[in-house]
């Protein structure tokens, strides 16, 4: 029980300000469907929490800490981007649902933003340290849920009453800044 508890608090008190709350807002204002978005967030942090426990080291020793930093900094750029992308709107009321629907577009979203991040390094560590490996998958993934469905549901609600295309660019500010810091993040350190 202290494994999934500790899980739970630790990841969602690292989700709190993290990317993929931005992603849930994103998300859920532009697809205004709370249901598949959290559905979506669900199974892809399952899916990554647990590769995460028996590939998370795996994937480190691969890749260098610098290729890491370009990879995520580039990541944040290109998600920008495709903020900008405007929708093609069926009527007035909602956007165009991806080929992928609504619950496939954010599960690859989420599944793919998670890779590298803080919460996914943290299951890591967290599956090395407890010798059960469900209980910290199902706290970790308890944890961003706990984070990140009230940002769905907060975006929904802020859809319907604020312009798209002013938070898609609030969003996409945000992502490119993002992106800047974790380029320059060498640079910002002194040894």
């Amino acid at each position: 029980m202290e494994s999934f508890l500790v899980s739970t608090g630790i990841v969602s008190l690292a989700e709190i300000g993290d990317k993929t709350q931005l992603l849930a807002l994103v998300l859920a204002a532009r697809f205004r469907k709370a249901t598949p978005i959290v559905l979506g967030i669900l199974v892809a942090t399952l899916l990554n929490h647990a590769l995460a426990g028996a590939a998370g080291r795996w994937i480190a020793s691969l890749v260098a800490p610098d290729t890491m930093r370009w990879i995520l900094g580039l990541s944040f750029i290109a998600m920008a981007v495709w903020i900008l992308i405007p929708d093609k709107l069926k009527d007035e009321e909602e956007a165009s649902v991806p080929r992928l629907g609504i619950f496939g577009a954010t599960l690859v979203a989420f599944f793919l933003v998670e890779m590298g991040d803080k919460t996914q390094i943290a299951t890591v560590a967290l599956a090395a340290k407890y010798a059960a490996m469900a209980p910290v998958v199902l706290g970790t993934t308890l944890g961003m849920m706990i984070a990140n469905v009230p940002a769905v549901l907060v975006g929904e609600a802020a859809a319907k009453k604020l312009p798209l295309r002013l938070v898609h660019g609030a969003a996409a500010l945000i992502f490119v800044f993002m992106g800047v810091m974790v380029l320059a993040s060498p640079l910002l350190t002194t040894e």
